[in-house]
């Protein structure tokens, strides 16, 4: 003990109360880190800021973490601040220098001034915690100094610059894993079955905070795993609502989940730029919380949204910097995870501020989210499927929430953009089922006769011819057509579009004949509706010239598919999609009329064309190599085309999978050139 100014300083000495651990509380592996940091000073006598969201756990691993070294005597003075404020760390401080200083008669920053300098120079082992800081500034002129004897540990929600650095390292703290997760709610809930542990903790995103306050709220009243998470499940229930109330909360908590972040919130939306950052985290909720494109943020749907919001008399001009920005500070506040291309935002963090938006608060959002994405959706859509995927499962998270917005009055074009993309991705089998579930909400939300339910319907028709069954496409094409023709007449661009699909399945169903006499019917239409040179009438004339050839008659296919491609060339370009489909079609007819040769040449131009435009493994790129290589054995070349056809099947395995129709294709190509070799 030191005799000091006539009272004695017994050692070791505590300043401050450190918090009592959490019933529970999980050994995890950021721990072994700390502990190091007190084990030997020198390099390790860093300062350790632990920062992450509100409810990770930052508060519980700092006191484990003290409690750790005072119980093991491994420090002669611990002092715990609660650093919210700079007053608070002022008078920890001045407490601090009370306990070992003759300090009696001095101010509180005079005190603690002379407390930083005794730190200094001591020969004495301490560690100051500085817990829940929430402004950086705050501990200017404060920080505790860098000595082999003194370690410095600081919880925070905060990430700035300002906190990393030189003698400060931080330390991201995140939820629990998938097993500390199960094994705290297996202590808590010692009778309920591992899998709905493992499910609960799921639901809950691994989220400590709510794990503990989501046990003592089913515990409370009397409910088991499964019945709290159907609760969970119901999205008309607030998240306040499935949590304990303030007075009811376990391990001292200070808020509810609910709560936690709102501080927080506001503390990044008073950054500059003001008043952005909590109207993107509002738009940030409706998405997928595994990853949102940085990019669908800067999108004139969200900037132009943004512009005219009040945002308190801020008039300064929303623009993609000041986007940026904003989405920043929402990262400095740990309330989001901003990567070079993903934003990520936690599950709960996410229903807790949809919690506070109004019903058309919530619908208004969607629909500007929802114009974001289609804004940001690539067409053509390249083999990029991590990319389609995360634009596909953003849209369906949107969907989810306010499920009827996006079907509001009609159906949404992001919706059908999604299932698009599943079959122009090679995914015609996924693209019918979603096709098919979405009917079955139009028909709920719209009506039978609703224009919107009647396209839904159509592209169930569609995506099943390429999945493989024209025959049931048939048979959906043409109940489609029946009541666009009762509903919208025989003239409208969507009955049109009917007939040109169903006489196109016609052939595929082994009809070409029949074909033919459809498609010139529906060009007859087209061209008096719409005109020669509408791309709609376009694709009627290159069908026809297609099925032409599959009839019997594979010059005239090559004659009027040549025209095809100059008008095609002259009103679309020459490299959108449909003129590469022609071109293809060109040199497909141009072989089977006698001149393999020129359509290998042809083909090897339109596949340059196809890894330029769409890349190597889109679906259309895969077909036109596929294509080649039969051209290539039909020109003499069979060697060649086997090897170029494994080479392709194997991609298309890879890409598209075995059941795939386009890889079908060239299994049958292969088994029959390696038959014919053993003959």
């Amino acid at each position: 003990m030191t005799i000091n100014a006539g009272r004695v300083v017994r050692w070791p000495h505590r300043v401050g109360v450190v918090p009592t651990m959490a019933d529970g509380y999980r050994h995890r592996r950021i721990t072994t880190e700390l502990e190091q940091a007190t084990a030997g000073g020198g390099a390790a006598a860093l300062t350790r800021v632990l920062s992450g969201l509100g409810g990770v756990g930052k508060t519980q691993l700092a006191a484990a973490h003290a409690h750790h070294v005072w119980s093991r005597q491994r420090v002669d003075l611990l002092v715990w601040v609660t650093a919210a404020t700079r007053q608070g760390v002022v008078a920890a401080y001045a407490q601090g220098a009370y306990g070992v200083l003759d300090t009696a008669d001095e101010e509180g920053e005079q005190a603690a001034t002379r407390f930083l300098a005794w730190l200094a120079t001591t020969d004495r082992r301490w560690l100051i915690v500085l817990d829940d800081l929430r402004a950086p500034a705050d501990l200017t002129g404060l920080w505790p100094p860098a000595t082999p004897t003194g370690t410095v540990l600081v919880t925070t929600r905060r990430r700035d610059a300002a906190l990393a650095g030189g003698e400060r390292r931080l330390l991201d703290v995140d939820v629990f894993t998938p097993g500390e997760a199960t094994a705290y709610l297996r202590h808590k809930l010692p009778h309920e079955p591992v899998d709905q542990l493992h499910q609960l903790a799921a639901d809950l995103g691994h989220l400590p905070l709510a794990l503990a306050q989501a046990t003592a709220y089913l515990t409370d009243r009397g409910l088991d795993c499964a019945a709290y998470r159907a609760r969970l499940a119901d999205r008309q229930r607030a998240l306040a609502h499935l949590l304990p109330e303030p007075e009811a909360l376990p391990d001292e908590h200070r808020a509810t989940v609910a709560a936690t972040w709102w501080l927080s919130i506001t503390a990044a939306d008073l950054l500059h730029p003001r008043g952005l950052a909590r109207p993107l985290l509002e738009l940030a909720a409706m998405l997928d919380p595994n990853g949102t494109p940085v990019g669908l943020f800067t999108t004139s749907a969200i900037t132009d949204y943004l512009s005219g919001l009040d945002r308190g008399g801020n008039a300064e001009p929303v623009d993609r910097e000041a986007v940026a920005d904003a989405l920043r500070n929402l990262h400095r506040l740990s309330l989001v995870t901003h990567g070079a291309s993903r934003l990520q935002v936690h599950a709960l963090v996410q229903r807790a501020t949809r919690d506070q938006l109004t019903p058309g608060q919530l619908d208004t959002a969607a629909r500007v989210v929802a114009a974001a994405l289609l804004e940001l959706w690539p067409d053509p859509e390249r083999d990029d499927p991590a990319g389609s995927q995360v634009l596909r499962a953003n849209t369906a998270a949107l969907y989810e929430h306010p499920r009827q917005a996006l079907l509001d009055l009609h159906c949404h074009a992001v919706l059908f953009r999604a299932g698009r993309s599943l079959g122009d991705t090679g995914q015609p089998a996924a693209a019918v089922a979603y096709f098919t579930d979405l009917h079955t909400d139009c028909l709920r939300v719209l009506g039978p006769d609703h224009p919107d339910t009647l396209t839904v319907l159509h592209n169930v028709a569609q995506w099943r011819g390429e999945a493989g069954d024209p025959a049931g496409a048939v048979e959906v094409f043409t109940r489609v057509l029946t009541e666009q023709l009762r509903v919208l007449g025989p003239d409208h661009p969507d009955t049109l579009t009917t007939r040109n699909n169903l006489a196109y399945s016609q052939g595929r169903a082994g009809d070409p004949a029949g074909a033919v006499e459809a498609f010139i019917q529906v060009l007859a239409d087209r061209l008096r509706v719409m005109g020669p040179d509408h791309p709609d009438t376009l694709s009627t004339r290159n069908n026809l010239a297609y099925w032409r050839g599959a009839a019997g008659d594979p010059a005239g296919a090559v004659e009027s598919l040549r025209q095809v491609l100059a008008d095609r060339s002259r009103v679309l370009g020459p490299d959108h999609r449909h003129t590469l489909s022609t071109s293809s079609n060109l040199a497909y007819w141009r072989g089977a009329a006698g001149d393999p040769a020129g359509a290998v040449e042809s083909l090897q131009q339109v596949l340059a064309d196809y890894l330029r435009v769409l890349g190597p493994d889109h679906p259309h790129t895969l077909t036109t190599r596929r294509n080649l290589a039969y051209w290539r054995s039909e020109a003499g070349d069979r060697a060649g085309a086997v090897e170029a056809t494994e080479h392709v099947l194997a991609d298309q395995l890879r890409v598209l999978g075995p059941g795939h129709p386009d890889t079908l294709v060239s299994r049958r190509n292969l088994a029959r050139w390696r038959d014919n070799d053993e003959g």
